[in-house]
């Protein structure tokens, strides 16, 4: 985090980041800790949406989000095709699971290992092969080599995430709205369209197109992060290259920055988009309007006179924008650091304006 110059700075127990920046382990020890939050979350919420899940009711007014999530995935449906729930508590149980796994990792990361991966002994000596590995996970902010390491690793997780997808699509299948039925999708590689949809994406209404795009994310985040694992620094670290610039504050600006503008995006995809958040299990699709700030609201507020409460579309669009809003006030607030300006001159040059302002 940034110091301005100060050796051994201070924080507030809300700057979370901070007790970690320099300690790879315990860096690591909070991401998968945090890993095993979300995947406790979402097992807890999918046992307590079935639970509460009324059959007779369109599912995408029941205030639901995980469900619907595994019903687009073609998860919970019976031989019949019509969705019961099966396999639902599975995925739950499943996801529970994980999420102890995870939270074990994280109380190693943070209690048994060394502070820093670099240091770490291992749990059986200094000496073995595995040690040797972990002390290449090492957190140098400002080593750019050691940052670009770390990144294709990310790059390359993200991209197996995405053929998985694709993989799922191709042999499970996903629910197709367009026939109302779960059917098996190859992707279409078509690299044209791919190019032709970079600004009208919001308008694809084919599966086979968005598995496409899928596939290609997959090539390029694969391929891209065998070449950030593979290659160093070439020539001189100038400034130009982000030397003065590289660091933990800089590196949680540009994550901010990224999921900040995925959230957006998807709230737009999600607000207007039918093939990929079908009606079925999301509601119908929705109004934008404009007040203090923008804002969606539902288009189909009853069914035959009868109340329904707000669509999942609806919230999940919402709070999508609005997180995705103040993820870009932080990247903003943290570039700003990163750069070295320091915000807490700002309460200081109104003050002397103030006490100028007085002296005339």
């Amino acid at each position: 985090m940034q110091s301005y110059g100060n050796p051994s700075p201070t924080y507030g127990w809300w700057v979370g980041n901070s007790v970690v920046t320099n300690k790879s382990s315990r860096f690591i020890g909070s991401h998968v800790a945090h890993t095993g939050l979300i995947a406790f979350n979402a097992g807890a919420i999918t046992l307590f949406e079935l639970a509460r899940f009324d059959p007779s009711l369109p599912m995408g007014h029941q205030g639901l989000i995980f469900l619907p999530h595994l019903a687009s995935l073609g998860i919970g449906f019976d031989n019949a095709g019509v969705w019961t729930g099966a396999d639902v508590t599975f995925i739950a149980v499943f996801h529970l699971i994980c999420s102890m796994v995870y939270a074990s990792a994280g109380l190693l990361h943070s209690l048994i290992f060394s502070e820093d991966t670099q240091n770490s002994s291992g749990l059986f000596g200094p000496d073995r092969p595995e040690h040797r590995q972990a002390a290449r996970y090492k957190l140098e902010w400002e080593n750019p080599d050691n940052q670009t390491f770390i990144l294709g690793h990310h790059l390359i997780f993200m991209g197996v995430a995405c053929a998985w997808f694709v993989e799922w699509a191709r042999v499970h299948g996903i629910y197709d709205p367009s026939i109302e039925a779960v059917r098996q999708v190859n992707y279409n590689l078509d690299l044209t369209q791919i190019w032709n949809h970079q600004f009208d994406f919001l308008a694809i209404d084919n599966l086979e197109d968005v598995m496409g795009g899928h596939a290609f994310l997959a090539f390029f985040e694969i391929g891209g992060g065998a070449f950030h694992i593979a290659t160093k620094q070439i020539g001189e670290y100038t400034e130009f290259k982000g030397s003065k610039v590289l660091s933990a504050e800089a590196v949680l600006s540009w994550s901010l920055a990224g999921i900040g503008w995925m959230a957006i995006v998807a709230a737009f995809w999600c607000a207007t988009n039918t093939t990929v958040y079908p009606e079925a299990w999301y509601g119908e699709p929705l109004a934008l309007k404009f007040g203090i700030s923008p804002y969606w609201i539902d288009t189909v507020p009853s069914i035959d006179g009868a109340p329904l409460g707000h669509t999942s579309r609806a919230w999940l669009t919402n709070v999508h924008y609005y997180l995705g809003f103040f993820f870009l006030q932080g990247h903003l607030w943290h570039a700003l650091r990163a750069l070295g300006f320091d915000f807490k001159r700002i309460p200081q040059a109104v003050q002397n304006a103030d006490s100028a302002s007085i002296t005339l």
